[in-house]
């Protein structure tokens, strides 16, 4: 680990970014005297600094520090690295330099450990173990991106920070290719796109991190939690219904109170009792399991419910969608036999790869989240259960043929699982679908089967999300398709445009028809002219468009544009409803 917090893999990139901080930081002292430094790590794409600066920053001011910083890299300044005693350190950041967030990184460390520290040129040190390239001439194409506030140490209750944040790359080109990336994952941003197709809002006097969900978007969520609720039921999964609140008592008992009680919503009491907004469904799942005695030949036993959690995240950390503080998890638990799990196992990857093909997810890949032997606080401490665990998912990755990376530090509490990791606009990699084999809940709760042998035995517990949250999948499909939903998913399917008033009926009774075939359509009946309400549709990302006059009137026509392809003519109107069915049914 890096003095400055951050790990540094040793890849040319990585270092060449390392250093690009290091010239930021310094372009920042020279043009703001005072400032003070935090800590520059290396990011996905690039790099921050985290700056004490005297004054408040804006993206009107990163042109005029970049330009500093290119003075910093025609001086063609060297990196030399030195070490020094932890008094040696503590004495310049009290004296030559006064930063107390520095001397707090250094008094973390012990006594007899040598400190590194790195020059850029003859006139400006930095604390940081390494390493940089050999001088600021090596670094590439370079551009400040933001400014943001960040509290120090991530803690709301510490200073606040000015957040600096950069890209840098070998060459101009792979620059500006990541520029237009950028830039198209701005359009595609789920918060504009979201404000501008009315589906979803937030209000202050609910809260934030609370949306709400408006008739276009709560369309979208309700075929998406339909069409994967019939895909479970067709596989044997049972739907269940259960409570948002719980006993503090069953969390203790799960192990979840002492992992998430951080983030959970203050606890309600009512005398001695304590109840808690839940911020997982699986022990409720279990207390499901449990109500009665079970046998081996009712296993396995696959309870679903699109569960509403609870996680009282800090307001700066929420974002659109992608973050919020309550959401609704397509949530399964499968209780089985160990002869059984990886059966099971490869029979919920198989419905994740169905999912993923009709949505049109083919940038996805696997990993395996193991847990950390040394980290006694995160993970439930059984060696043998966590290599068991392990050892199931490998088998069943390897039965299916499927590569995946392995992640240590990033498995769940009490087991092992297989993340599906995705990409957004931006590449930026994040979890949606993921499926984890747990020893430990089933044992915390004492659950039982009656076996073939009639005796009692333990169940295995498989958690499983296959399209995750429904906020955080909905944010990305948003994304993904740029607003544009394929029919079956889109809010509004067809807007009629009658072109004159005495062609309203007509419209009318065509909406009928097309209503009684289950698709969701509006009849544009503004004064406004017939191209005007054409392209209001199609800002709206509406697949068809059906105009209608005086001869579609009488020969039972519309006159159909696709906002894509344009102009289609004129077809019957049973006919263009059997085209819509035909297409509706391809995709599900």
């Amino acid at each position: 680990m890096s003095h400055d917090g951050k790990d540094i893999s040793g890849s040319e990139l990585d270092v060449m970014r390392h250093s690009a901080a290091h010239v930021l930081a310094k372009a920042v002292q020279r043009l703001y005297p005072g400032s003070k430094l935090g800590i520059g790590p290396v990011i996905e794409n690039g790099f921050y600094y985290d700056i004490d600066v005297p004054s408040k920053l804006g993206e009107d001011d990163l042109p005029r520090i970049e330009a500093a910083m290119r003075e910093i890299i025609a001086a063609e300044e060297p990196f030399k690295r030195e070490e020094w005693s932890k008094q040696q350190a503590l004495e310049h950041y009290s004296s030559r330099d006064d930063n107390p967030y520095k001397r707090e990184i250094i008094e973390a460390l012990s006594e007899d450990e040598s400190i590194s520290v790195y020059w850029t040129g003859s006139d400006w040190v930095d604390l940081c173990r390494g390493p940089h390239i050999p001088n600021s001439a090596g670094l590439g194409a370079f551009k400040l991106t933001t400014v943001a506030g960040a509290y120090w140490r991530g803690d709301e209750h510490r200073p606040m920070l000015q957040r600096i944040y950069g890209t840098a790359w070998q060459t101009q080109e792979q620059l500006e290719h990541y520029l237009e990336q950028v830039e198209d994952a701005k359009r595609r941003d789920h918060r504009r796109i979201g404000k501008e197709l009315d589906l979803f809002t937030f209000s202050d006097l609910v809260g934030p991190g609370l949306p709400l969900w408006l008739p276009k978007g709560a369309t979208i969520r309700r075929e998406l939690e339909r069409w994967v609720t019939d895909l479970e039921l067709e596989r044997g999964y049972q739907h269940v219904i259960t409570p948002d609140v719980a006993k503090v008592e069953m969390y203790k008992v799960s192990g979840h109170w002492d992992h998430y009680k951080d983030v959970m919503f203050p606890v309600m009491e009512d005398g001695e009792e304590q109840l808690v907004l839940r911020p997982m469904n699986c022990p409720h799942h279990i207390q499901v399991y449990r109500h009665e005695k079970r046998s081996y030949r009712e296993l396995p036993m696959r309870i679903a419910e699109f569960g509403t959690m609870w996680r009282y995240e800090k307001s700066g950390e929420l974002s659109g969608l992608s973050r919020t503080r309550r959401m609704d998890l397509n949530d399964a638990h499968i209780f089985c036999t160990p002869d059984q799990i990886q059966d099971e196992i490869v029979g919920v990857v198989e419905l994740i790869e169905h999912v993923y093909s009709v949505l049109g997810i083919a940038d996805h890949w696997y990993r395996l989240s193991l847990w950390d032997p040394s980290d006694k606080e995160k993970y439930v401490d059984n060696p043998e259960m966590w290599d068991r665990g392990e050892q199931y998912l490998k088998d069943a990755m390897a039965r299916l043929s499927l590569d995946y990376v392995v992640a240590p530090g990033e498995a769940a509490f009490y087991g092992p699982k297989i993340d599906i990791q995705l990409r957004d606009p931006l590449g930026h990699s994040e979890t949606i679908s993921t499926i984890q084999v747990d020893f430990h809940l089933p044992s915390q709760f004492q659950l039982e089967y009656v076996g073939e042998d009639g005796q009692f035995h333990r169940p295995v517990m498989i958690h499983r999300g296959v399209i995750g949250t429904l906020v955080r999948m909905i944010a990305y499909l948003i994304e993904k398709y740029a607003g544009a939903f394929p029919l079956w998913l889109a809010p509004v399917q067809a807007v009629i445009v009658p072109i004159a008033d005495r062609h309203v009926d007509y419209a009318l009774s065509v909406a009928s028809e097309l209503r009684r075939s289950g698709f969701r359509v509006d009849v544009d009946r503004r004064r406004e002219k017939m191209q005007a309400k054409i392209r209001d549709a199609q800002a709206q990302q509406v697949p068809y468009m059906l105009v209608v006059g005086d001869r579609d009137q009488q020969a039972g026509t519309v006159s159909v544009r696709e906002r894509r392809q344009g102009d289609l003519g004129a077809q019957p109107l049973a006919e263009f409803v059997h085209s819509m069915q035909e297409r509706r049914a391809a995709y599900r």
